[in-house]
């Protein structure tokens, strides 16, 4: 062997070492893990940066119960309805973990202007309080979503149901003039 071809070698790896430090072909490293508040300010706090020391109560919250919020799981059959309803004591945002849902919004009426949107897997979408909404699963195979509600106490009103289940039933001259 040359003499050359050893040193020739040495030279191209210590380039693509050197090189492999300027371009990387993994994720950067995140500016951050996590950042916390602190208690004596409204600021978060950058873990890496500060000479704070961090304690699991940092990441522990045990008044959750106190706050009034209402998280759901709701499990849709193929073409499975939630039918429209209201809350009018609640937002509400749901999450997608399996299947489509079609689902939408009227808003008040001052325009009752419905919004509608298909969500896949993965997709969020929020209901505002007090607006009449509905999910229905358009598809063949079963649904999943996970529902956070803004209150403990909803006052939900399934519209269909308020209105053509009443007892005593509305009178049907009402109900024909108003449908």
């Amino acid at each position: 062997m040359e003499k050359g071809v050893p040193m020739f070698l040495v030279t191209v790896l210590l380039f693509a070492l050197a090189c492999s430090q300027l371009a990387s072909a993994s994720d950067p490293s995140p500016l951050q893990d996590f950042c916390v508040a602190t208690k004596d300010s409204k600021e978060f706090v950058n873990v890496e940066s500060s000479a704070i020391t961090r304690k699991v109560d940092d990441f522990f919250f045990s008044e959750l119960d106190k706050l009034g919020i209402s998280v759901a799981r709701i499990d849709f059959a193929p073409y499975g309805l939630n039918p429209p309803h209201t809350y009018s004591h609640a937002t509400e945002i749901i999450v997608v973990l399996e299947g489509t849902l079609y689902v939408g919004f009227v808003t008040s009426n001052t325009d009752n202007h419905l919004f509608t949107k298909v969500l896949k897997k993965g997709d969020v979408f929020v209901f505002p309080i007090g607006l009449i909404h509905f999910q229905w699963n358009m598809g063949n195979t079963d649904a999943l979503v996970f529902a956070a509600l803004s209150s403990h106490n909803l006052g939900v009103i399934t519209i269909a149901d308020a209105i053509f289940g009443a007892n005593p039933p509305i009178n049907r001259d009402v109900l024909s003039k108003a449908f």
